[in-house]
């Protein structure tokens, strides 16, 4: 049997199955290390990847040395094949969460593909992130586990030992050999509910995927490099509301051994808006109007009321709390649950919602009868507070500031308000006669941005106004239409990016050294902002610049095409929450924007 003190695999050694009410991370030691039942944002019944193996986890692997291992997704699916290759001979596990089924059935199946292998399976099931011990009761199938709501139910085709919330099984597997298994959460109140015939829920789960993949409006090279973000993007969906959450894990560290480690099962509106950007790209409208949808009820009532944050049903409440308990990744303490972040302002929210709108609208989404009313309020709103400092992109704890991100994408939504009505005539003749004011607003932010957010001793827009640090999201400024990448502030924004934030190649958000964010230590390259500044280069014409680092992005994808937050040089090693929806998504972007201007095409921009 395995040792209960194992330590989790590295970030990057992990892959990713999900049904779109939840996921589970699965080792290429053939373990899953965490999930949350019977949603993303749920306490872990498997939490070893932030503890031990006696926080939670299900290993199946041969209970004899393994020579090679083999991990690769079924296609454009999320059904994940890990195969053990050893001396006695090969054997596959086939894991998945099904589709279309209960909220969390998980689906593995184990296979003999060459010789005979022993193989041992071991089940521990610990609710409330590896703190709860349940009863483990055997039922005519399986075992059943319990404790206070949760239970969850095992099916196994094989004789099970069980001991303290334990089920263990060791079987010889030989070539053509299937042993299914099936493990459900549902409330504990309530009946156990049905075996699934695992090859037939299987086989349902891959159509599915595959037939959500086979929507996918991208041809050739750059259907290839992006559809794995996509597929990624899509599982980071809830389904039942539309939401979507920004990882699926908590307390990853952006730095191994730090303090800064955050919960991300969460729908930030500025994540989420730029996911669908993606998945419109993508020719994927109906995901834009869910996403819309779920805006709507989210953000009903009061403009000054909307929160930055919430969880995956449109709830407001996150309370931060630390599990004292847990020792957290590789060290890495406190192990939080929930944000506190959701109770901060954020300028910029408002400008990416309105954005994502838009594009959205120029990609095909029908109008919904609520949003211009919507707009309206959030307009009328936002010319009240742009002037206010706020928390920032990076939802720093070191006190507010007036960011010129924050400034950039406050304008960005009167821009868009502006384009809505001009272009799709929204409001009718309500929206034609707003028209004169909001153009003369926008302006008059545009001035106040150059004006104050652009230092001539530095000869870069810097990270808030009156300072001369910086901050990796102003590159954004060309892709959102503010300024073309051809104007010297951006170009010597760019350099100054280059000079001052650029380590081994890749970007930091910013200088953690200067106390802005209020925390201790420091943390890795930031994979979104390194995808910003290769989408620089191809506005400004610099492609071989531009290829050459998309490339080295794309290098740093694991084994299965996976990325997390950031990546730390010094230890060659992905780092902080994973897979990261937000790495992903600039992913998706760069590389449109990149084949654009392969093509000699007007590169892609989020105003387009």
């Amino acid at each position: 049997m395995h040792s209960l003190r194992a330590m989790a695999s590295k970030i990057e050694d992990y892959g990713f199955i999900g049904n779109m009410h939840t996921s589970a991370l699965v080792s290429r030691r053939g373990s899953i290390d965490w999930l949350c039942a019977p949603r993303f944002d749920s306490d872990a019944c498997f939490a070893s990847l932030i503890g031990y193996d006696e926080h939670g986890h299900w290993s199946i692997r041969p209970a004899v040395r393994v020579t090679e291992t083999r991990q690769r997704y079924r296609g454009d699916t999320l059904v994940l094949e890990t195969e053990f290759v050893c001396e006695q001979g090969v054997v596959r596990v086939t894991d998945a969460l099904a589709m279309g089924t209960g909220p969390c059935d998980v689906l593995r199946l184990v296979e003999g593909i060459e010789g005979e292998v022993p193989v041992e399976m071991l089940l521990m099931v610990r609710f409330g992130y590896g703190l709860e011990t349940p009863w483990a009761t055997a039922t005519d199938d399986g075992i059943r586990f319990v404790a206070g709501a949760n239970a969850m139910i095992l099916r196994a085709p094989l004789e099970l030992v069980r001991s303290d919330g334990r089920a263990a099984a060791i079987a010889s597997v030989k070539k053509g050999d299937r042993l299914p298994f099936q493990m459900s959460w549902y409330p504990s109140h309530e009946s156990p509910p049905k075996a699934l015939d695992v090859d037939d829920a299987l086989r349902s789960t891959e159509s599915f995927w595959n037939d959500w993949s086979g929507r996918c409006s991208l041809k050739g090279e750059l259907r290839e490099t992006v559809m794995r973000s996509l597929l990624t993007l899509k599982a980071l969906t809830y389904a039942p509301t539309g939401g979507i959450a920004a990882a699926p894990t908590t307390s990853l560290p952006e730095q191994i051994g730090g303090v800064r480690n955050w919960d991300y099962r969460f729908c930030w509106l500025r994540d989420a808006s730029l996911t669908l950007d993606a998945f419109v790209l993508g020719g994927y409208v109906d995901e834009a109007s869910s996403f819309r949808d779920w805006i709507l009820r989210a953000a009903a009532g009061a403009p000054e009321d909307m929160q930055i944050m919430y969880d995956l049903a449109g709830g407001r409440r996150l309370t931060e709390f630390e599990l004292n308990e847990l020792p957290g990744y590789e060290g890495s303490k406190p192990v939080r649950v929930g944000n506190a972040a959701s109770g901060q302002f954020q300028l910029d929210i408002y400008g990416e919602m309105l954005s994502t709108v838009y594009l959205a609208r120029k990609r095909g989404l029908r109008p919904h009868e609520e949003g211009f009313r919507m707009a309206k309020s959030l307009g009328a709103h936002i010319e009240r507070i742009w002037q206010q400092p706020d928390d920032g992109i990076w939802e720093v704890r070191g006190g507010r500031r007036h960011f010129t991100h924050s400034k950039l994408m406050a304008w960005v939504a009167i821009d868009r308000m502006v384009k809505i009505i001009e272009e799709f005539g929204e409001g009718a003749d309500e929206g034609q006669a707003m028209l004169p004011h909001m153009r003369a607003l926008r302006e008059r932010m545009h001035d106040d941005i150059c004006e104050r957010g652009f230092n001539p001793r530095v000869k870069a827009f810097t990270q808030y106004y009156g300072g001369d640090t910086l901050d990796a999201s102003v590159l954004l400024m060309p892709h959102v239409g503010f300024l073309p990448a051809s104007d010297p502030r951006v170009q010597g924004t760019v350099a100054a990016v280059e000079r001052y934030l650029v380590r081994d190649g890749f970007v930091l958000r910013y200088g953690t050294e200067h106390g802005t964010d209020g925390l201790p230590g420091s943390e890795g390259a930031f994979l979104a902002c390194s995808f910003w500044l290769a989408d620089n280069y191809a506005f400004a014409g610099r492609l071989t610049e531009a290829e050459a680092l998309f490339q080295r992005l794309l290098d740093l994808r694991n084994h299965l095409g996976l990325l997390a937050e950031e990546y730390e040089p010094s230890l060659n090693r992905q780092i902080g929450n994973f897979p990261q929806a937000f790495s992903h998504l600039a992913l998706v972007m760069t590389a449109y924007i990149i084949d654009d201007a392969r093509r000699a095409k007007e590169p892609l921009r989020r105003t387009a």
